[in-house]
C-alpha cells in the first residue's frame, strides 16, 4: 500500500462551499460577508464554534459511512440502531416534565399526591 492509501477519509464534501463555512463565523454581533476576500480577526469563542461544527460534520460523515457499510451487510436494522445510539434524540418535553416532577418530589418540593395527578395527566398525552 502506498502512503496515499492511508490518507484520512474524512474530508469536507465537495458540496460544502466556502460560503457555508463562512456562515459558521456569522452571528448577530459579528456582521461579515463570507464572499469578501479579507483578513478577519476571530474571537476564541467563534473559533471554537467553527471547530465544533467542523468536528460535528466530520463525525456525521463517519457515522453515515459506517451505516452505509452496515446497510450493505444487512437490511438496515443495525445501521438504524447505530444511528439511534450515536445521535440520540433529546428527551421530549413530556419526558422532561416527568423528570422534573420526580426531582421535585425527591427534593421534597412537591407532594406525592400532587405529583401523581400531574404525572397521570402528562402520561395521558401522546408523545
Amino acid at each position: 500500500m502506498t502512503q496515499e492509501d492511508y490518507r484520512h477519509p474524512i474530508t469536507p464534501p465537495p458540496e460544502l462551499s466556502d460560503e457555508q463555512v463562512g456562515e459558521w463565523l456569522i452571528d448577530d454581533g459579528y456582521p461579515w460577508d463570507p464572499s469578501e476576500q479579507a483578513v478577519i480577526t476571530i474571537t476564541t469563542n467563534r473559533l471554537k464554534n467553527v471547530a465544533r461544527q467542523a468536528f460535528q460534520a466530520g463525525a456525521d460523515q463517519e457515522l453515515e459511512a459506517c451505516c452505509e457499510v452496515l446497510d450493505n451487510l444487512n437490511d438496515g436494522f443495525w445501521s438504524e440502531k447505530l444511528r439511534d445510539a450515536r445521535r440520540p434524540k433529546p428527551p421530549s418535553l413530556k419526558d422532561q416534565a416527568l423528570l422534573a416532577i420526580d426531582t421535585a418530589v425527591a427534593d421534597d418540593r412537591l407532594s406525592a399526591d400532587v405529583a401523581n395527578v400531574v404525572r397521570r395527566a402528562l402520561e395521558s398525552i401522546n408523545d
